[in-house]
C-alpha cells in the first residue's frame, strides 16, 4: 500500500503559490496498476517523483510497504557526461547485493537496450529514444513490487515498445505498476484503476475506465 497523509505540495512562483495537492489523503492498494492522469501542469510527474521518494511534500507525508523503483522518465536520471554503462553501473551498484549481480544486471541491460556501440557513449548524446530504451533496461534489471513509470512509453520505435510492453506486461501478473500518460488507450490496455489530479485534488477511481471518462470530461 502507498499511504498519503495530509500531503501539501506547492511550488513557488512570481504570482504566489502553485498548488499540486492540498491536504490530501488517500489509500493506493498494492497489487492494483495504476494510470495517472492530469492536465499540464497539474502534477502528475511530480506525484510519481514524490512517491519515489525523488521529491517531497512541503507538508504531510508519504509511506509504503512496499519496494519502489525509481521513476522512470525521459526528463532526467541520467547524468549526461557519463556513458549508458557508467550510468547503468552506478545503479547496479546501488542495487545489487555481490559482484556477481552487478556483472548479470550490466549484461541484461546491454542486451535489451539493443544500443551497441552507444552503451559505450555519454548519455548526452543520446536521443530520447535511446535514453528510454537505457532506461526500461535498468528498471527491468531488478525486481521491484511497483515499478513507476512516466510518459517513458511514448517514444522509441514501434519494435522496441512493443518489446517494453510485452516485458510490463509479463511484470503484472506479479507485480504492479504506476503509470503516467496522456495515451488513454495503453492506460486502459495496462491499468485496473486511476487517479486523475485536478485543482489540488486526486480523484481516485477503481475503475480505469471510470478515471478516463472523468478526465476527458475535465477537457
Amino acid at each position: 500500500m502507498i499511504r498519503l497523509e495530509k500531503v501539501t505540495k506547492y511550488f513557488q512562483t512570481k504570482t504566489g503559490r502553485k498548488y499540486i495537492m492540498k491536504d490530501v489523503c488517500l489509500d493506493i492498494p498494492s497489487g492494483v496498476n495504476i494510470g495517472i492522469l492530469g492536465l499540464n501542469g497539474a502534477g502528475k510527474s511530480t506525484l510519481l517523483k514524490m512517491v519515489g521518494g525523488i521529491d517531497f511534500p512541503n507538508s504531510g507525508k508519504i509511506e509504503s510497504d512496499m519496494n519502489l523503483s525509481w521513476p522512470l522518465s525521459l526528463t532526467g536520471g541520467f547524468q549526461g557526461s557519463l556513458t549508458g554503462k557508467e550510468n547503468a553501473k552506478l545503479i547496479c551498484r546501488l542495487y545489487s547485493k555481490t559482484d556477481k549481480d552487478v556483472k548479470r544486471a550490466l549484461d541484461f541491460i546491454f542486451e535489451f537496450s539493443e544500443l551497441g556501440d552507444y552503451f559505450a557513449m555519454p548519455v548526452k548524446t543520446y536521443s530520447s529514444g535511446m535514453r528510454a530504451r537505457l532506461g526500461f533496461a535498468m528498471s527491468l534489471a531488478f525486481d521491484f513490487d511497483c515499478y513507476l513509470i512516466d510518459e517513458i512509453l511514448s517514444v522509441g520505435d514501434k519494435k522496441f515498445k512493443k518489446k517494453c510492453m510485452s516485458a510490463f506486461n509479463d511484470l503484472t501478473v506479479k507485480r504492479c505498476i504506476m503509470l503516467v500518460s496522456h495515451n488513454t488507450k495503453v492506460l486502459k490496455k495496462m491499468c485496473n484503476a486511476g487517479i486523475v489530479l485536478e485543482n489540488g485534488e486526486l480523484n481516485y477511481f477503481e475503475d480505469m475506465d471510470n478515471a478516463v471518462k472523468y478526465y476527458q470530461s475535465q477537457l
